[in-house]
């Protein structure tokens, strides 16, 4: 008997290994087969992702929706397109309010757009944007905006100098001045709004000045949705000191030359060191630097959150 249930313990005992093998069998297939699938959608999420990014060209025809012509901002945008070898793509020169209207109405109809961005912008408050990675760095860092002035204005208008001097703001003022012009506010109004709203901050700009007599000043800008706020607000201030203020508005190489020669007596919209470096350099010395009146202000391309490509690299498939 000790013989036959030791054959029989043999026995079961080697079913019970072949069944565990054969069950370890099946495992490591089931994880074989898991590993596979995984793989699989691995390589189908990337392909998906390849593929949505390649349809992003052929959507918006190979265009990049721009600014003026003149503007720092395109010509990042030019170089751009060289750094990262896109040959079929281009960049459509328009104005400031054609690309925002080209950008409502691809939000408005769920489709894609690229555009030449900037902050401050309204279009960040109204819409779900964001900006392309950069990793070839073409639009460079965070960039300040200056105010300038022709040579020799302190000894010609001291209060006027001073308030340019002292006027320094933050992208959130900037801002609420542009969306109430976007939503129908004219620039005027909407910056004595602001003004009238923030008497603090608008005090530290006139601490000390005196009041003039009907004294002329010009100011140019670019016409862009920000240079639009910040020289309205500036204008309202300076007539509210007794001055009579012109604004004149032109593109930015006129715009730094008008300074630069006398014909206008200040701005407030000088991008850098990037966006208007060629203007700046060619007039260098033909006016004084007050420093920045905002910083961190950034450029880049600019598309709704619901694009699926996330870097201008992507652009490349």
């Amino acid at each position: 008997m000790m013989k036959t249930w030791k054959r029989v313990g043999i026995a079961a005992g080697l079913s019970l290994s072949l069944v565990l093998a054969a069950c370890g069998a099946e495992e490591d297939e089931d994880t074989t087969e898991e590993a596979s699938e995984e793989t699989e959608e691995n390589v189908a999420d990337e392909g998906s992702e390849d593929e949505a990014a390649g349809n992003v060209g052929e959507e918006v025809d190979y265009t990049i929706t721009g600014i003026d012509a003149g503007a720092g901002v395109m010509a990042a945008a030019e170089q751009a397109l060289e750094d990262y070898e896109l040959e079929d793509w281009s960049v459509q020169p328009s104005s400031s309010a054609a690309m925002t209207s080209a950008l409502d109405d691809a939000i408005a109809n769920e489709e894609p757009i690229i555009v030449t961005g900037w902050n401050p912008h309204w279009k960040f408050a109204v819409h779900d944007l964001k900006y392309f990675e950069d990793p070839e760095g073409s639009f460079g860092e965070a960039e300040d905006i200056h105010t300038l002035v022709r040579n020799g204005l302190e000894e010609d208008m001291p209060e006027a100098y001073q308030v340019l001097d002292n006027f320094h703001w933050e992208g959130e003022d900037m801002e609420e001045v542009m969306l109430e012009v976007n939503e129908g506010t004219e620039p005027e109004e909407a910056a004595r709004t602001w003004v009238d709203d923030n008497e603090d901050m608008v005090s530290e700009w006139t601490d000390g000045v005196e009041e003039v007599d009907g004294e002329q000043i010009t100011l140019a800008f670019v016409a862009w949705d920000s240079e639009i706020a910040s020289t309205n607000v500036v204008a309202t201030v300076l007539s509210d000191l007794g001055y009579e203020v012109e604004t004149n508005s032109m593109e930015a190489p006129i715009m730094f030359g008008a300074v630069a020669e006398n014909e206008a007596d200040a701005m407030v919209a000088a991008w850098l060191p990037a966006t208007h470096e060629q203007y700046y350099n060619d007039y260098e010395g033909e006016f004084e630097d007050l420093g920045a009146n905002l910083e961190g202000a950034k450029i880049g391309l600019v598309v709704p959150e619901y694009v699926e490509a996330d870097s201008i690299e992507d652009l490349q498939q």
